[in-house]
């Protein structure tokens, strides 16, 4: 816990060691101080086999990532696994170019959101939207940002602001998280080391094609703390706009450590905030 705050880890983290040992790994990662986690599928275990896990072991579950294709396909289904499991959140993870405001299918899209989030109400669960830097595009109608379009189209969602994306985007992420006063309920902390351009290959973890030339510049996830992020006022911000936690995400680890390695530093470092 951080200025009252409690700490979450995103389990697509450590995905390489929760497909070995899903119990045994949710049990190191309480070992290390988290008081929570963020789900990334449920790697083949019942909703309440996993519960009875986080239960054995200590940890709340916060909420989970769950692409639009799959809570569209079933809402109700869905919605009720991760009910089970006991999170009262679920985020959509991004969109699809194709799918985002200003672009072909962001009608079909936003009725879709309105939908799942109505099936998330009725089992007392609260949608959220996770960003990415591409939703930081302006918007060719409004001139806005394609995010703030979102949020503001569809205001039965709330945000879990990835500050990392934002900086990427070049957009100051704690006055970012601000502007969200209220409607900020979990905040991203991700670090990130940067070094000429923004390459061009930031996507295949989540499955989005990317140009293969060569990138111009050196881009590597980093522990919190550990890159270019100032997270004293970020979690100020976070506390500001009356978030109830925040979740540790490095989605590939670095610095010659293991993932499990790098949520050890993650945590240790906010400990010292």
């Amino acid at each position: 816990m951080i200025k009252g705050m409690k700490v979450a880890l995103a389990l697509y983290s450590i995905r390489d060691f929760m497909e070995e040992d899903f119990q045994a790994t949710l049990q190191k990662v309480k070992d290390m101080g988290y008081d929570g986690v963020e789900f990334a599928g449920l790697l083949g275990h019942k909703p309440a086999e996993v519960r009875d896990m986080l239960s054995a072991v200590g940890l709340i579950p916060i909420s989970a990532h769950v692409p639009i294709t799959e809570l569209a396909a079933n809402p109700a289904e869905v919605v009720a696994a991760y009910k089970e499991v006991g999170c009262p959140y679920i985020a959509i993870p991004w969109l699809d170019e194709a799918d985002r405001p200003g672009h072909e299918n962001w009608d079909k899209t936003k009725a879709s959101i309105e939908k799942i989030s109505e099936e998330c109400k009725k089992q007392g669960i609260t949608l959220l939207y996770h960003n990415h830097d591409f939703e930081f595009e302006k918007d060719k109608d409004t001139g806005e940002y394609a995010l703030d379009r979102l949020f503001r189209e569809i205001p039965v969602i709330e945000t879990e602001i990835d500050t990392c994306w934002v900086k990427v985007a070049g957009v100051d992420p704690p006055t970012y998280v601000r502007q969200y006063k209220g409607r900020a309920p979990i905040v991203h902390l991700k670090d990130f080391f940067l070094s000429g351009e923004k390459p061009t290959q930031l996507y295949e973890l989540i499955g989005v094609d990317s140009d293969k030339t060569e990138d111009a510049g050196a881009f590597e996830f980093r522990p919190v703390g550990h890159g270019v992020q100032d997270f004293p006022k970020i979690i100020d911000a976070a506390i500001y706009s009356g978030a109830q936690w925040v979740v540790v995400e490095q989605d590939a680890p670095s610095l010659g450590k293991s993932s499990l390695e790098n949520a050890l530093m993650s945590i240790e470092y906010l400990a010292t905030i």
